[in-house]
């Protein structure tokens, strides 16, 4: 099929897209005591001369003591944090690309560092890590209040940099998530609930202020999934109407595009339709979507971090599903992890040039 489609410019609220190619954000490990090096710079810009359209940043800690659960993971926050990150937006803009940093509160998941422990208690929902599974204290109210404070500052922050876009991580079962899931609030005040829509109050605050501190022009992403790594058959929606209750309070509190997570972007999200989740996000919405998901290898990236490669795999029904406008924007990771230069081959035809992914790409930072 016509390889065109994904270089379609992209326009919406500020954001000048010059292709439908966005880098999905990859948690590196690579910024010890949390500060980005110049090493993590010049990744970040490989991939903007590689042509990407906007990259997303990996995962940002905010300003919550507990915001991280790795040591080596960058934090957006603090005087030598902001200027590693300043170095890396500008060199992203001197290659002529556009990027958003994504800002993220892991909550109730156990550090990955058995030597290192975060500064301060875990932030949960109910004090739960996975329905029924004990772990740190419920925020107060007034943590809470600071965890969106946090998150506002920065947005606020990324748009000082002259950063083009924020993204807010509500997927995977992290911190907003475990807000969102049942099996981990079981909160009887104004954040908890039975239904849907009561749980999104927090990610709704988030957004809501983020809003506020940025203005209305600055395009704030909001990262959902259904899936959690607690448990991969999750669905917090398991209607279209559902999913639209889901959203709504998303959507009135300031959110401009919804990039939503699955592991494997072909797959139909409910019976009767073959749209996948960001097809049904866009309908219900009306907003722009990010689909993502194995996009360009044939397995799917929670093997890969098992062990298992992947091959390249055809872009047709992406390019099929693109061109019928089911979704606006598509996220690639382990393939330009591995690879800088694959959208540029990919664009000139040089398919038998696609590297296969392998799991030692984790280790470096090429």
């Amino acid at each position: 099929m016509a390889i065109d489609v994904l270089f379609r410019p992209f326009n919406f609220k500020g954001l000048r897209i010059p292709n439908r190619v966005v880098m999905a954000p990859m948690t590196r490990s690579f910024s010890p005591q949390g500060i980005v090096s110049a090493e993590v710079a010049q990744y970040y810009r490989r991939r903007a001369e590689g042509l990407v359209g906007l990259i997303i940043s990996e995962g940002t800690g905010v300003d919550r003591p507990a915001s991280l659960n790795d040591p080596n993971v960058p934090r957006f926050h603090g005087e030598k944090e902001l200027v590693g990150w300043r170095q890396v937006i500008d060199g992203v803009h001197a290659a002529g690309g556009l990027m958003a940093p994504q800002l993220w509160h892991v909550g109730a998941v156990r550090t990955r560092e058995k030597s290192w422990e975060p500064p301060g208690a875990y932030d949960t929902p109910s004090g739960l890590s996975r329905p029924d599974k004990k772990f740190g204290e419920p925020m107060s109210a007034e943590d809470i209040a600071d965890a969106v404070r946090a998150f506002a500052a920065g947005a606020l922050a990324a748009k000082k940099l002259k950063f083009d876009a924020v993204e807010l991580h509500g997927a995977h079962g992290y911190l907003i998530d475990q807000f969102f899931w049942d099996g981990t609030n079981r909160r009887e005040d104004a954040y908890g609930g039975r239904n849907l829509p009561g749980r999104a109050r927090f990610a709704a605050d988030i957004v809501r202020a983020v809003r506020a501190a940025v203005g209305p022009e600055f395009p704030i992403v909001l990262r959902i999934s259904q899936w959690k790594q607690q448990d991969f058959a999750v669905k917090l929606a398991k209607t279209p109407r559902e999913l639209e209750e889901w959203l709504k309070p998303l959507v009135d509190a300031g959110v401009d595009i919804l990039h939503c997570s699955q592991r494997r972007f072909w797959e139909p999200e409910f019976e009767g339709s073959d749209l996948n989740f960001a097809g049904w996000a866009k309908k219900v919405t009306g907003l722009p979507t990010i689909t993502v998901g194995s996009v360009g290898l044939t397995g799917e990236f929670i093997a890969a971090y098992g062990g298992e490669s992947s091959r390249p795999a055809s872009l047709d029904e992406l390019i099929r599903r693109l061109d019928r406008e089911e979704f606006d924007l598509v996220a690639v990771g382990r393939a330009l992890l591995q690879d800088p230069r694959w959208l540029v081959k990919v664009r000139e035809g040089r398919t038998d040039e696609l590297l296969a992914f392998d799991r030692s790409a984790f280790a470096t930072m090429s």
